[in-house]
């Protein structure tokens, strides 16, 4: 039987999808749902730390969002474009695939102009191709190194906050759409679940005895996209670039072997380890490049624990949380959240799927 999209659907106030993070990172709400009773309970995000114990694993996406979004110039008309850097192409050419707004004022053979505060020119660009109706793939004129190169893209980039966030980025933003655990740059966009943990309450896990395992994931805008079919079988997702290191394995498989509790903190967690099982229903070490897309019915071999956010309706996330958590179960979830007044997407709250 195939899976629909409608089932996905619900009615979602605009006025749940949040706008700030919670003041404090671990101080968000924690809904826990409980697959083998279907019991649904209402916490803060720091009592977490009462579901997990010494040796359990929780495994997180350690990409680190760069600022994507820069604001250029179009030689001639002076026109205001906005750039959406996707993904680097090709390192010694400067060849990116980006996004384009407004994209019909853009054409190949195009030169863009980057300035700083100063109204100086620091980058000019060309248009090379294009690859989509919004898509284009550009080249980056510049003669230095590349970290001289990266720290002038970093300068003149803006925090990446998605369209659904209805304001201009601000300073709080820098520091509060980055996890604390972050380190490999390459994400367009935050592991959101990731974003409840505060360094006092990682420490506090660690005491405790929680093991720790990273995967990377850099999350581009395939993530978000829409899902235009009704079968999901028919969907393809984007491919996103991943990384498990032996390491990781090892921690995550030595749980499994002692039956400890694995938990998946975000989708991106989970679509990686997911993309990387072995014969035996372990994970293995893995790298490369994934278009994996998660939805019912689906045998989920390593976590047996999630954490994530509260998605936008028919989003490819809900539909993975979906397929963790049992589509009735989640979607009851779901209408108790909206009921009950919690937030959503990537500053909103927390979901534990036990």
């Amino acid at each position: 039987m195939r899976t629909k999209l409608s089932r996905f659907d619900f009615e979602l106030p605009p006025e749940l999808i949040s706008q700030y993070p919670a003041k404090e990172r671990d101080e968000s709400r924690l809904m826990v749902v409980d697959r083998a009773t279907g019991k649904i309970e209402h916490k803060i995000f720091k009592d977490v730390l009462d579901y997990f114990d010494e040796e359990d694993v929780l495994i997180f996406n350690n990409t680190k969002v760069f600022p994507a979004r820069l604001f250029g110039t179009k030689e001639k008309t002076g026109a205001k474009i906005e750039v959406f850097l996707l993904r680097e192409l090709n390192n010694e050419s400067r060849l990116w695939d980006v996004l384009v707004d407004p994209a019909r004022k853009i054409r190949v053979g195009n030169k863009l102009y980057f300035t700083d505060t100063n109204g100086d020119s620091v980058l000019v660009a060309e248009v090379v191709d294009n690859t989509t109706s919004r898509g284009r793939t550009i080249r980056f004129f510049f003669e230095g190194p590349d970290e001289e190169f990266k720290t002038i893209l970093k300068s003149l980039g803006n925090t990446p906050l998605p369209k659904y966030i209805d304001r201009e980025p601000e300073k709080l933003d820098f520091d509060r759409y980055q996890t604390v655990y972050a380190k490999k740059l390459g994400a367009v966009a935050a592991p959101t679940a990731g974003l409840h943990f505060s360094e006092q309450l990682m420490k506090r896990l660690e005491i405790k005895g929680v093991n720790f395992a990273e995967v990377t994931l850099h999350i581009g805008l395939g993530t978000f996209r829409s899902i235009d079919v009704e079968d999901l079988s028919k969907h393809k997702m984007d491919a996103e670039y991943f990384e498990i290191d032996q390491v990781c394995a090892d921690t995550v498989n030595k749980a499994k072997a002692n039956r400890k509790r694995v938990c998946a903190v975000g989708t991106t967690s989970m679509r990686s380890i997911e993309s990387a099982v072995s014969a035996t229903n372990n994970l293995k070490k893995a790298e490369g490049w994934t278009n994996l897309f998660v939805y019912p019915p689906h045998e989920f071999s390593i976590a047996d624990c999630m954490l994530t956010n509260f998605h936008l309706p028919k989003s490819s996330l809900v539909i993975m949380a979906s397929a963790f958590g049992g589509i009735e179960l989640i979607m009851e979830a779901y209408q108790e959240a909206i009921k009950e007044k919690y937030r959503f997407y990537s500053y909103g709250d927390a979901m534990l799927i036990i």
